[in-house]
């Protein structure tokens, strides 16, 4: 439990109570999603303490509401990170993740406070619950709710056969996104970050080129690729001003250009540049149905998660962990909690 801005507690505290509609998860695995590191020290103002955070969970089924019929104790299963109303206008047209009642575990806001998966138990309602593959670890059931955030803003942004993509930023999602456009047909896929362990990591799951973006040469290498032109498409997949700059010049004249990252809550945007280039800008929220396609993705080979794993430390070592992923030590990815 979050108790103040940067500081956990190991606590005992209630066991969740359902609703007729929800079921009680045992969890077996919740990974520290980027989001809770910066709601830990207040830079969002999406985890006020006192918070249970966690939303990338995966676990079991112990008990279940008296109108639950589609689950039974015993079932291992995953669940989405937005806990959607299922009832308004967005709900109906399948647009869940833009639900006028959207909630999402482990957050405390200033419109909601709703405990998440970093626990022993979580109760979740059923509209929003996924049935795991056999062949799937829960370790692995786990980076679901990353990949589909990844695999929605590649579906968001009109990707074409052989497009060269630059994605700004190895993070999780950046890698994430570089295996999805992979699978999707892109034919170049660059990726740029600071940090040379995650481009050698990049590399490995199929960027074709990687480059540090604090070279002065970043411009030159893309146009070197792409006879002059600019790349097709660019994800941007940290959130601040430099990087969406970044990739708005690395783009081509009529290029899409996908705003994933969200770290800072403005941005300066050269608008000149964006309008006389006919730039398209896309933005990509959360997602919104490709859980099962991404389940399936990570049982059957096709997206490499493991990967992206760093440690499964006990629940009860996740202060430390919190701090070592929030001083950016290097080489440390996804940490997933095992309570």
């Amino acid at each position: 439990m979050l108790t103040d801005y940067n500081k956990f507690e190991y606590r005992d505290v209630p066991d969740p109570q359902i609703r007729f509609n929800e079921v009680l998860l045992q969890v077996k695995v919740c990974g520290i999603c980027g989001s809770d590191v910066h709601g830990m020290d207040g830079s969002t103002g999406r985890r006020q303490p006192p918070i249970i955070m966690g939303h990338e969970a995966a676990g079991v089924i112990v008990e279940t509401g008296s109108n639950v019929e589609s689950w039974k104790n015993g079932e291992r299963v995953t669940f989405d990170s937005t806990i959607f109303c299922g009832e308004c206008f967005y709900c109906d047209r399948g647009q869940v993740n833009l639900c006028d009642n959207r909630r999402v575990a482990g957050v405390a806001c200033d419109d909601y406070h709703q405990d998440g998966a970093m626990a022993e138990y979580i109760a979740i309602p059923e509209r929003i619950l996924y049935a795991l593959p056999e062949s799937l670890s829960y370790e692995e059931a786990a980076m679901v709710e990353a990949l589909s955030v990844a695999f929605h803003a590649v579906r968001r942004t009109t990707v074409r056969i052989g497009d060269t993509a630059i994605v700004l930023g190895a993070g999780i999602i950046g890698l994430l996104i570089v295996q999805s456009l992979r699978i999707s047909g892109a034919g170049k896929i660059v990726t740029l970050d600071l940090d040379d362990s995650r481009l050698s990591l990049a590399e490995k799951l199929g960027a074709d080129v990687t480059v540090n973006s604090s070279s002065r040469h970043v411009a030159d290498i893309v146009k070197r690729l792409t006879d002059g032109r600019g790349a097709d498409l660019a994800f941007e997949a940290v959130g601040i001003s430099s990087t969406v700059q970044l990739g708005i010049e690395l783009i081509r004249k009529g290029g899409r250009l996908c705003l994933v990252g969200n770290l800072s809550k403005q941005i300066s945007l050269p608008l000149q540049s964006v309008v006389t280039r006919e730039i398209s800008l896309v933005s990509s929220c959360a997602s919104s149905g490709e859980y099962p396609a991404c389940l399936k993705m990570i049982a059957d080979g096709k997206i490499d998660v493991k990967s992206l794993i760093s440690g499964t430390p006990h629940l009860s070592e996740g202060e430390s962990w919190f701090k070592r992923l929030h001083a950016r030590e290097y080489g440390l990815m996804k940490i997933i909690l095992m309570p």
